[in-house]
């Protein structure tokens, strides 16, 4: 017998073939690794369960119904995995949470401070989330809080952080938390904290990005030192502070304050949102974007499209490089990573660098005529027709919404 070792062009080619129903199974993939905070990372891609889709690709659906795929891409009987339920009856401590809850729902630092609280908690204490008004939210059970709060009333409304922390000072006098956490963030978690901090007589520890052995570790100088004291009892948690809770669901049950909120003498006048120009709006910033790509035929319509929307204008590398869009407007890990909560991509096939710079968008909506292309792969919703009809369809339903919603003024 020989001992040369043999090449199999077959299995060579299956393993550039990302498409290829076999790609997967023949890559060897990094489930953890050090991050640049020091927190152990995970790869939701390499552990979390899944399905093989119609491309070939592995696909998560986190909503919990496994949809599996038989010989061919053909489906076979849903799988349904549940995970296991995190109940606390009778909570010896609550660790209280104050989310952002920018534009209603949990954002990504929220779930990584709830993931926090959950460390802080253990088995005996109750992660408590207080939530101010309104919210969208439906997933607190899947983001680890095992107690909600939600505080409504027209004096939260607005700007009003003496009236937040009112009635924050309600939640302490009735649960009295082992441990406050509010996200040290622009978004106005950072100056509750320290308007909370000074109300309690606590010295906040501010920027943690780590808390272990009954330390927490915090960034101070510009942020190129640490900054390590004993764990407080408030804490403003940094981004990427915690892992997010993924593995277990929590109860989420509905809790109630047993007295009123105080009154606070405001001595801010909140005058409402200043209306912003789109344009204007940094990419990276940007809540609402719209992107242009190759498939676009009718710029000015799409500009139409996107002022009517109300959306920021982004573009791929294709249409930068044709001179339809400025530089600074380009999408991509060439260009710029957004991290919008909405982001429409219009006739946009998705290279990987348009995809990886697209990569922490929340929900994503794919406008194309091709629908074996990736952005169609990747989208949370897909829309297979001409750009500029679809675009146009967009505009008359804005037009007729708005009209329609000042003759119910009227």
């Amino acid at each position: 017998m020989s001992d040369v070792i043999r090449r199999d062009p077959r299995a060579e080619w299956i393993a550039r073939n990302r498409l290829h129903p076999l790609h997967a199974a023949m890559q060897t993939q990094q489930t953890r690794w050090m991050g640049p905070n020091g927190l152990i990372r995970k790869n939701p891609h390499a552990l979390a369960a899944g399905f093989i889709g119609p491309a070939g690709l592995k696909r998560i659906d986190r909503s919990g119904a496994q949809q599996g795929t038989g010989v061919g891409g053909r489906r076979t009987a849903a799988v349904e995995v549940q995970l296991p339920l995190h109940q606390v009856p009778a909570p010896a401590f609550y660790i209280a949470v104050v989310p952002d809850m920018v534009g209603g729902r949990l954002s990504s630092h929220d779930r990584d401070l709830l993931g926090l609280a959950h460390g802080l908690a253990g088995s005996d204490g109750a992660v408590l989330a207080v939530v101010f008004g309104e919210h969208k939210e439906n997933n607190f059970s899947t983001a680890g809080v095992d107690r909600l709060l939600v505080i409504e009333g027209e004096a939260f409304e607005g700007y009003a952080p003496e009236q937040l922390v009112q009635g924050l000072r309600a939640v302490d006098n009735q649960f009295t938390p082992r441990h406050w956490l509010l996200p040290d963030s622009r978004a106005g978690g950072g100056e509750l904290g320290r308007r909370l901090g000074a109300a309690l007589g606590e010295r906040p520890a501010t920027r943690v990005w780590q808390i272990k052995d009954g330390q927490c570790i915090g960034r101070a100088g510009a942020g190129q030192q640490d900054l390590q004291r004993a764990v407080p009892r408030l804490i403003l948690g940094a981004a990427e502070c915690a892992e997010p809770v993924s593995e277990t669901c929590h109860e989420a049950l509905p809790v109630e304050l047993s007295t009123g909120v105080a009154r606070s003498l405001s001595r801010i006048e909140d005058l409402g949102s200043v209306a912003v120009d789109p344009a204007t709006i940094a990419m990276a910033e940007a809540e609402f974007i719209v992107s242009g790509g190759n498939g676009v035929k009718d710029w000015d319509l799409y500009h139409k499209a996107t002022a009517a929307l109300g959306a920021t204008e982004g573009a791929s590398r294709v249409a930068v490089d044709d001179g339809f869009m400025p530089r600074n407007r380009q999408v991509g890990a060439t260009g710029t990573w957004v991290t919008a909560r909405v982001y429409v991509a219009v006739g946009i096939s998705g290279a990987i660098q348009h995809l990886q710079g697209i990569g922490a968008c929340d929900k994503v909506v794919a406008i194309n005529l091709d629908p074996g292309c990736d952005m169609i792969k990747r989208a949370d919703l897909s829309v297979i027709g001409d750009s500029s009809a679809i675009l146009q369809a967009l505009i008359e339903a804005v037009d007729n919404f708005r009209s329609g919603g000042q003759r119910d003024a009227a």
